[in-house]
């Protein structure tokens, strides 16, 4: 309305203007030659009056059309309708003004100025990859963010299409300045652009308009979000609703981080006043998609579903990033899938926009989360994706400047331009600066080869310096490749990646990893597919930690959540007496397979060293330990096997076995099935007692002890996989060449360490730091648990050797599943004083131990679990 309130007001001048447009060229009088890319249509609605809305037509005093002559070419001499194919040929000069200096706008102007129809590209301010392409040039004369500038810089270089590339300027309303001077802008105005620019907006958009997303309540007010947050009991995503420059999102793993994770957002405004207000919504578990969409108000046609990757580490591990890469289309975006994600939340939004008042026109890009219960919406942004965009964009064979200026145009045109996609695979893998996404230096010198055919090179973070390429950014540059199997795709990509080189560059080594997890017969498992849930224990330890405080007393505090508990008998009433260290552990499933081989030796092996290894790593010395074993019907010689085997590792450890407890319970358990739980008391001097947190520091090193195979947790998840490849436990172990069973391998006891490492706290005892027993939650759960909360472990997966039983369960475990399960080859982890490791290596190797030095101890970052875990994409079969 408006627009139409001006048309009026300016009815008498507009008489007497004349026009000029681009339309207005030789070939607009019917030039055969022209290409046609527009099939004819029926579309009265458009009248000589919408002429003056096309936002190409300016006036000029040099170039004069009546406009009875452009009414006559747009409708024809004869009056009939429209026709789009001789129209839109005729606009064979398109300049375009790109707004950015990332990936996405490298490639949005590498795919741009492979169009016939464009004239120039103008980018502000690029980078050292869009300098270099034909038809482009780089301009920083004016900022990004000057948007009057911008405007007259158009005018001056006759663009007729602005192309803005960051949320920022959409955000702050750019459209409108281009709108108001009458030039195309392929973007969202400023009301629409709050789809991404307030995620409380968004999500009571969708909360209106019944688009499937998850429960979520908006904050405003610090207090309240945080009495909420004590008041429910499911795990929870913290939004930042402001733009965050895609880091606005925090997963916290507790009830403590998420308080933390709302302090820093809210409080600390550590992204600034994006954090003035948040979301707090349900977190969803599932498959991530990217959809990007070309909308004009009322159509929208999408790219393929893309899938990104956005942590640093490999298995998405570490700390949040813009995407470290990404691949399309998605095997699980079935064209049903698709189907419903059209009928249920793309179409649906865009009709809501529409009937809301902001109509979107240019591109939607809507993250998705494929969940048990159908397709949720994460969030909208509101303009490509990066780096989605340097991935889907090979693939469109579709001219792109086409399809932008249907978009741009004021009335519905995009349901008659084609978008047309190669049947191929792609894939981008991002290389970063060194230290991102923290701080990182800038101008690091680079050198970069010519790629291939199929490959492409995307700068981002790039600038030139006379001939000289340097980095500019964190997000510094990406190869992307396509192929006609995602595998060949990924494979030519980081063949790209070879091409590039600059000090400390950094990118992941397993990009895709997620789509390949089902190429085996067998499907990918988890630990929660196999009955058991490391979040549930979790989650119990939390809810009975208030409880179990209660019982505290002189001398033992009643904190729960370490190896083992204590009680300083010296604070007790016992005078000068020393600290004793208890610790309480069973076996587990493993004792299943122990039922079908028949032989339960080793499982009282495993049940003593699951104590007593925790008690060591508290820096106590074992001395006693008791039994339990309960039972349908006592069977002698399965009880004796059974004790015998827990007298075996008593004396492994050097404690005496002073008890236990035998009971049948015939309605309990079935059959020959048993149970057993142990419990190891030890001791110590308070001189002695581990972690010393407080003098952990950056640079301590991390030495691991090698297991001598699974150990005794994950057997619910072994024995899923045994089960799903057919294996019985009397078959060959496929992993061992020796020609032992499935059942005797995965029988093969947990490893001992307490004399070993009792010499070397007697030894080296200062300079040791703490040690962690890699027990159920593997690496990822149990190495946090000796780090004070500022300090995470950087651990390199690839710095030890892997014994071939987790090879095997690689194949049909993904790896941050293998990471939270399983020992995966180190059975402990011990953190020294940076520099005494080689002598500390050396006193364990003495004692037989097989030992690597595995990683450091860095700055805890706000997203760390405390277990940073780098090339964990080595562990993808």
């Amino acid at each position: 309305m408006k627009v139409r309130r001006r048309m009026h007001e300016h009815a008498p001048r507009r008489r007497r203007a004349t026009y000029t447009t681009d339309l207005c060229g030789p070939a607009a009088l019917g030039d055969s030659q022209v290409r046609p890319r527009f099939p004819p249509v029926e579309l009265d609605r458009l009248s000589s009056s919408d002429i003056h809305l096309m936002p190409w037509i300016t006036t000029s005093d040099q170039l004069q059309t009546p406009r009875k002559e452009l009414n006559n070419r747009w409708h024809g001499k004869s009056g009939k309708a429209p026709d789009f194919q001789h129209f839109f040929a005729n606009m064979s000069s398109i300049r375009i003004l790109l707004i950015g200096n990332g990936g996405r706008e490298h490639a949005l102007a590498w795919k741009l100025s492979q169009s016939s129809n464009v004239e120039s590209i103008i980018v502000v301010p690029g980078n050292g990859g869009t300098a270099g392409l034909p038809k482009v040039s780089n301009n920083s004369a004016v900022a990004a963010d000057d948007y009057p500038g911008l405007v007259a810089l158009a005018q001056k270089e006759r663009i007729n299409l602005v192309v803005p590339g960051p949320e920022a300027p959409l955000v702050d309303g750019i459209e409108a300045f281009f709108r108001e001077a009458g030039i195309a802008c392929f973007g969202p105005s400023k009301e629409a652009a709050r789809m991404e620019g307030s995620k409380t907006f968004s999500k009571d958009f969708m909360k209106k308009h019944n688009i499937p997303t998850a429960a979520y309540e908006n904050f405003s007010d610090y207090n309240q979000a945080s009495e909420y947050l004590k008041t429910i009991k499911h795990n929870v995503v913290i939004k930042a609703t402001g733009i965050a420059a895609g880091k606005g999102v925090i997963i916290p793993q507790s009830q403590e981080e998420a308080q933390q994770a709302l302090k820093d957002v809210m409080l600390e405004k550590q992204f600034g006043s994006a954090g003035d207000e948040v979301v707090i919504e349900e977190f969803l578990t599932g498959d991530e998609l990217s959809i990007l969409s070309f909308c004009d108000g009322t159509t929208i046609k999408s790219l393929p579903a893309a899938q990104d990757h956005k942590r640093i580490g490999d298995g998405d591990t570490g700390l949040n990033t813009g995407g470290m890469g990404c691949y399309a289309p998605t095997k699980i975006a079935t064209k049903a899938l698709l189907e419903q994600i059209d009928r249920e939340i793309l179409q649906p939004t865009v009709d809501g926009m529409r009937k809301d008042g902001f109509p979107f026109r240019g591109c939607l890009f809507t993250g998705l989360m494929i969940t048990a219960d159908g397709p949720k919406t994460l969030e909208y942004n509101v303009r490509f994706g990066d780096p989605e965009t340097q991935t889907v964009l090979p693939l469109l064979e579709s001219d792109l400047a086409d399809i932008m200026q249907a978009c741009a145009f004021p009335n519905t045109l995009l349901k008659y331009v084609p978008v047309e996609v190669a049947q191929r695979f792609s894939a981008t893998v991002v290389v970063s600066a060194p230290g991102y996404p923290e701080s990182y230096p800038k101008n690091i010198p680079m050198q970069v080869a010519a790629p291939p055919a199929d490959t492409t090179i995307f700068h981002a973070g790039t600038k030139l310096s006379g001939d000289s390429l340097l980095s500019a950014g964190g997000r510094v540059i990406a190869a992307n490749a396509t192929g006609e199997s995602l595998r060949a795709a990924v494979d030519k990509a980081y063949k790209g990646v070879k091409l590039i080189n600059f000090e400390g560059m950094h990118y992941r080594k397993d990009i895709a990893y997620r789509a390949f997890r089902d190429e085996n017969k067998s499907e990918k498992l988890t630990y929660a597919q196999s009955g058991v849930s490391i979040d549930a224990g979790n989650d119990l330890v939390d809810r009975i930690k208030a409880a179990v405080k209660t019982t505290r007393r002189p001398g033992a505090d009643a904190v729960i959540g370490g190896f083992g508990g204590e009680v300083d008998l010296s604070q007790a009433g016992y005078p000068s007496a020393p600290i004793v260290v208890g610790a309480i552990d069973g076996v587990g499933t493993k004792l299943i397979i122990a039922q079908k081989m028949n032989k339960h030796d080793t499982v009282g092996i495993d049940l003593v060293a699951m104590n007593v290894n925790d008690l060591v790593v508290q820096g106590a010395e074992p001395f006693m330990f008791l039994d339990y074993y309960g039972c349908s019907k006592l069977d002698i010689n399965t009880a004796a096997s059974f004790v015998e085997g827990v007298a075996t590792g008593c004396r492994e450890a050097g404690c005496a076995l002073v008890g236990g407890e035998t009971a049948e319970m015939p309605d309990l358990y079935t059959g020959d099935d048993y149970d057993a739980a142990g419990a190891a008391i030890g001791v110590m001097k308070a001189s002695q007692r581990l972690p010393r947190k407080e003098a952990m520091i950056e640079g301590d090193v991390l030495i691991g002890m090698a297991s001598s195979g699974v150990h005794s947790n994950g057997f619910s998840l072994v024995r899923r996989v045994v089960d799903t490849r057919g294996l019985s436990y009397t078959d060959k172990a496929p992993w061992d060449i020796s020609g032992v069973t499935v059942g005797e391998s995965l029988l093969t006891p947990t490893k001992i360490y307490v004399k070993s490492l009792l010499k070397v706290l007697g030894e080296h005892g200062e300079t040791v730091r703490g040690m962690a027993h890699i027990t159920g939650g593997g690496l990822s759960e149990n190495v946090p648990r000796m780090l004070p909360d500022h300090l995470a472990a950087e651990i390199d997966v690839a710095a030890w050797e892997h014994p071939p039983v987790f090879q095997w369960l690689r194949q049909s475990v993904v790896p941050v599943e293998m990471a939270r399960t399983f020992n995966n080859g180190i059975g402990m982890v011990v953190a020294v004083q940076a520099g005494s490791e080689k002598e500390i290596i050396a006193a364990l190797e003495a004692e037989g131990e097989k030992v690597y030095q595995i990683g450091r101890l860095v700055k805890r970052g706000a997203e760390s679990n405390g277990c940073d875990l780098q090339n964990l994409g080595s562990w993808a079969a």
